[in-house]
């Protein structure tokens, strides 16, 4: 039988291809911009019919269906990294996070940890060999659909054929459905003054020839905008967004210099506008790899001059880095803060940054604080920092005592908070 042949036979609607689900099933569907949404609308239309499923994902966009209240008890996440989509959920108890390093995710499925009965994915059509390419979001979708006992997949025409370790064979899967609709897209949004003067902390700080680890946001925007007069800069990154699609159309990244992959720009996922997934369509400068090999630190750290630029919500004077809650609220996820840290620190010339704005509710709170909120978990180890980025400067960490931080840290906290800080630092002994 003909890859062909195979793929009509397995030809058929969502309604129908959603019944493979039962009640006790655990599932896993793909996230961000690569959610499979005509298998997830016809599974919320079953839900009276189902009990304790339990979801797997990463990020979700927009509305999740599944997490609504009415689905307690019929569905229940255990989400990978929070989002809009289910952080309601998950702080209302309706909903689990699980904490983990981003590249540590697929051994949840390799080492059986969560024994998947089915995966959802969203692919493009099959090229001419019978080979769908997971577009947008290979991540853990490798994992998941090797060893899912079921894995059924929506051919969008929308999706692009993003080249790299990033396929399935038809022969692969057990159901197809064919509907095609947009992409979700993340609209970016003017940057702010804020964001540009760190980006100019962080602009001199990246040489000639550097590997960028950047995601999506007003402070990469600023960094990726002031990138002109660098020459031959490279990309390995978990997210690619439009800045980075920018940069490579501007001729600033060449990967020229890469000592990994050189020439190609390594990603996991992808996330932007319509222009950005026309730009990975069938384009040889974009591979897409499972994040177990892009986000692995041994990996990150072949890569001479990385630059990793990452976020927080809070750093506390000792240079904890709190990424994931606000207090005890679960925000977000672990995602690749952790990966790419301690992969830059690893690399020949590299540089691990937490970039971060020095307030917070429009410059009444401090970012720079004596202690992290209670309840806020660790995301990044004071031991694992290296640089931090206000709009105010650069502190530089590694190799500093405690004193040594809170004196590198107030320095760059806003100016209305260096008091209180100190005498915060005071009261603890760590400044006399």
């Amino acid at each position: 039988m003909t890859w062909i042949d195979q793929y009509r036979s397995k030809l058929t609607s969502a309604d129908q291809a959603v019944q493979i689900v039962k009640s006790g099933d655990r599932l896993y569907y793909g996230g961000n911009a690569a959610i499979p949404l005509a298998l997830v609308r016809a599974l919320a239309g079953r839900y009276q019919s189902l009990d304790d499923v339990q979801l797997s994902h990463v990020l979700l966009l927009g509305e999740d269906l599944l997490s609504r209240p009415e689905m307690a008890g019929h569905f229940r996440h255990n989400s990978l990294f929070v989002g809009p989509a289910d952080r309601e959920a998950v702080n209302t108890g309706r909903a689990d996070y699980m904490p983990i390093f981003l590249h540590q995710i697929p051994r949840l499925f390799h080492e059986r940890h969560i024994v998947l009965d089915a995966a959802m994915i969203m692919v493009s059509p099959p090229d001419e060999h019978g080979f769908m390419s997971f577009g947008v979001e290979t991540l853990a979708t490798r994992a998941a659909t090797a060893n899912a006992k079921k894995v059924v997949v929506q051919v969008n025409e929308n999706m692009p054929r993003v080249l790299g370790d990033s396929f399935i064979h038809v022969s692969k899967v057990s159901a197809i459905v064919e509907h095609s609709e947009a992409l979700p897209e993340l609209k970016g949004r003017a940057i702010t003054d804020v964001e540009r003067q760190i980006g100019s902390h962080i602009r001199k700080m990246i040489p000639d020839g550097a590997t960028l680890q950047m995601g999506i946001g007003g402070i990469p925007d600023a960094v990726y905008e002031m990138l002109d007069g660098l020459s031959d800069l490279g990309i390995h990154t978990e997210m690619f967004a439009d800045g980075a699609m920018q940069a490579i159309e501007r001729g600033i990244v060449t990967g020229a210099k890469k000592t990994l992959h050189p020439g190609k720009a390594i990603i996991t996922f992808a996330l932007g506008s319509r222009a950005l997934y026309d730009f990975l369509d069938n384009n040889p400068v974009i591979e897409a790899h499972p994040v177990e090999h892009v986000n692995d630190p041994y990996i990150i750290g072949e890569n001479e001059n990385l630059i990793a630029i990452n976020s927080a919500l809070e750093v506390d004077l000792t240079g904890q880095v709190c990424a994931d809650s606000i207090g005890a609220r679960i925000y977000s996820g672990f995602g690749g803060q952790v990966d790419f840290i301690r992969g830059a620190a690893r690399a020949k010339g590299g540089k691990p940054i937490i970039a971060l704005p020095s307030t917070a509710k429009n410059g009444a709170e401090t970012r720079i604080t004596p202690f992290l909120k209670q309840g806020a978990g660790v995301v990044t180890t004071r031991a694992d920092v290296h640089y931090v980025v206000t709009e105010f400067g650069v502190a530089h960490l590694f190799g500093k005592n405690l004193r040594q931080r809170v004196e590198a840290l107030v320095s760059i906290a806003h100016p209305r908070f260096q008091d209180d800080l100190i005498r915060a630092a005071k009261e603890r002994k760590l400044l006399s």
